[in-house]
């Protein structure tokens, strides 16, 4: 069967969990009320304060002693901080301090369901890498950015502004670049971000499964800081920032950590192994793993704790062997079937 526009603009909007009137231009969300005169970033016990004066949720995981390195993690299209809650209590016991905060137009930061722009979102990563560098001088610093987060942390990192960051995790990142699109899902949402940018559409009845743990997901629909109705104008947005992560993924500084799943049914097979092709150092500073009973929340899948153990080792030692030996080699590519 052949998808139908609206089928083609709802199949976005699940990837990011993917004419006559052109004056209704797509809507940016606004910025900080220090726009003008930025400040430095702070962390307080409730908010991550960007430069710009805006009040991001922030969330935060300690052990129960002095932590020996840091996460700071970034979460993906439509989701929260919360996300991390599982990966952060389980880092959390093995000495890691985790933070995660609710990026601009999601969550229960300022301007939900609006669009903040990429340059904004990579921003906003840069300066709360500093503060939380600042908070724990001389640990090592790990990024990590979860789907849309990836997107957002391959910008940050390739950006003339980089964060401080000392090693790089990329979970499913959302690297589903216009180029590797359909071409009606592209012509769809030229003529709609243009026409109809406040409509919002769902991904309700696709079918599209992001994980195998059903109870997480059952939690998720209850869930009032989840995003379910996301306007057009945002999916151009979240596109606009694949586009530009599948560009510049082979030019994140390492060491970076790149986990997939088989079964993924969000981010596709095909650009994810068409960047993958293109990382270089593979098995050195860039490593590649593809985990055979990996959905894209991976970091909430069944199996989240042989990501968390994966994770975890990598980043006390990036060099040996991860725990869950699915770790790609690095003349081994990904082998996926390309869509009829």
């Amino acid at each position: 069967m052949r998808p139908t526009a609206t089928a083609a603009l709802r199949r976005l909007a699940v990837a990011a969990l993917g004419l006559t009137l052109a004056a209704c231009t797509p809507r940016l969300l606004d910025p900080g009320p220090l726009a003008a005169r930025p400040a430095p970033p702070v962390l307080t016990d409730e908010a991550f304060l960007t430069p710009d004066g805006t009040a991001l949720p922030l969330r935060r995981w300690e052990p129960a002693g002095a932590p020996h390195a840091v996460v700071l993690a970034v979460h993906g299209f439509n989701d929260h901080s919360r996300s991390f809650e599982g990966f952060g209590e389980a880092l959390a016991n093995l000495g890691f301090a985790v933070w995660a905060y609710d990026q601009r137009g999601f969550g229960q930061a300022p301007g939900r369901g609006l669009w903040p722009g990429t340059e904004t979102l990579a921003a906003d990563v840069t300066a709360a890498a500093r503060a939380v560098k600042a908070r724990y001088p001389g640990l090592p610093l790990t990024l990590l950015g979860e789907s849309m987060g990836g997107a957002v942390v391959i910008a940050a990192a390739t950006s003339a502004d980089p964060p401080p960051a000392d090693r790089i995790v990329l979970s499913a990142p959302a690297v589903w670049a216009r180029e590797t699109m359909p071409l009606l899902y592209r012509v769809t949402l030229a003529v709609a971000s243009h026409t109809v940018p406040w409509l919002t559409l769902s991904g309700r009845g696709l079918g599209f499964m992001p994980s195998d743990n059903i109870a997480m997901l059952r939690e998720l629909a209850r869930d009032p800081h989840v995003i379910r109705d996301t306007r057009v104008d945002t999916i151009k947005g979240l596109v606009d920032l694949m586009d530009l992560a599948y560009e510049k993924v082979h030019a994140v500084p390492g060491p970076v950590l790149y986990l997939y799943g088989e079964k993924d049914e969000i981010v596709p097979p095909e650009p994810t192994a068409a960047a993958v092709a293109g990382l270089p150092d593979r098995g050195g500073r860039v490593r590649v793993v593809w985990y055979d009973d990996g959905w894209h929340m991976l970091l909430r899948d069944l199996q989240a704790e042989t990501v968390y153990a994966d994770v975890a080792a990598w980043i006390d030692h990036p060099a040996l062997p991860l725990p869950s030996g699915e770790e790609l080699g690095p003349g081994e590519a990904m082998v996926v079937q390309v869509s009829p």
